[in-house]
């Protein structure tokens, strides 16, 4: 459920009608990475903008074009001569944590958010994690706190998320259910602090931002969400489990080695 108060009690200061000119800064960032998403995205993208379009706050949305071998780019830039809000980035194909990190940095609005090109997690979800940006620096979505749901998951899928939280919790993140989850919320100055200093480029980048908040000092809230699973998920079930687990422990040794950066002082004040 949307809390429509605490919402709108968030952007009461950040408002945009219909016809206005839109302000410098938008209220809400959405960065949204894409390698070769051709089929999702004349589905997923105009579901996103018509959303924005119709709440009470000013927004942007960035596509991250990842080096996509398909027609990804041209759809994108198709849409974005109809909705001057739509911004296209193209880069080389170096991996969803590169796309993430420049989309964040090339964003300007107050709050920025993580989403996934699939919406597994609704974009109709967005408003609550305004009221938590509120109280915390980043607020994450989590399949695993209290009144999230998962919908269409494989058992399999299930039990290879919970053996990889376990290890994450039990090495780097004591305390956060869900590191993995396709949506992360983040304050304006935050970004800069984070995502400059984020270097992992595959499946390890959520661990190691959440890593580096928490050294940061920053407060860590996991907002539930109505997750489905997508059938046409990019995790192979051969040959990826290994490189997250590579991942994870990269990011536990240059912890190790002193290679992030820690806030003197700085508490897990990560609340579940």
């Amino acid at each position: 459920m949307i809390n429509e108060e605490a919402t709108l009690s968030t952007v009461a200061h950040f408002p945009v009608t219909k016809g206005e000119e839109r302000p410098a800064v938008p209220l809400v960032s959405v960065v949204i990475p894409a390698y070769n998403e051709e089929r999702r995205l004349p589905q997923t993208l105009p579901r996103v903008l018509h959303f924005l379009r119709e709440q009470p706050f000013s927004w942007e949305v960035i596509v991250v074009d990842d080096g996509s071998a398909d027609h990804t780019a041209e759809i994108v830039a198709e849409m974005a001569r109809e909705e001057p809000a739509l911004r296209l980035l193209r880069l080389p194909h170096r991996g969803k944590g590169s796309a993430l990190r420049a989309g964040m940095l090339a964003a300007q609005g107050v709050y920025r958010f993580l989403c996934d090109a699939d919406l597994s997690v609704p974009i109709e979800d967005l408003p609550n994690f305004l009221p938590a940006l509120r109280e915390a620096e980043v607020a994450i979505a989590s399949r695993e706190a209290p009144g999230a749901r998962r919908i269409g998951e494989p058992a399999y899928r299930h039990l290879m998320g919970r053996i990889y939280n376990l290890l994450v919790r039990l090495l780097l993140l004591p305390g956060i259910r869900d590191t993995q989850c396709g949506f992360k919320g983040f304050r304006q100055e935050t970004v800069v602090p984070l995502f400059s200093r984020q270097g992992m480029e595959g499946w390890g980048f959520d661990v190691e931002l959440l890593y580096l908040a928490r050294g940061l000092g920053y407060r860590i809230v996991e907002v539930p969400v109505h997750w489905t699973y997508g059938r046409h998920s990019r995790l192979r079930l051969l040959r990826d489990p290994w490189r997250m687990f590579r991942d994870l422990w990269r990011v536990r040794w240059q912890a190790w080695l002193g290679k992030y950066p820690k806030r003197p002082g700085a508490k897990d004040q990560s609340r579940h």
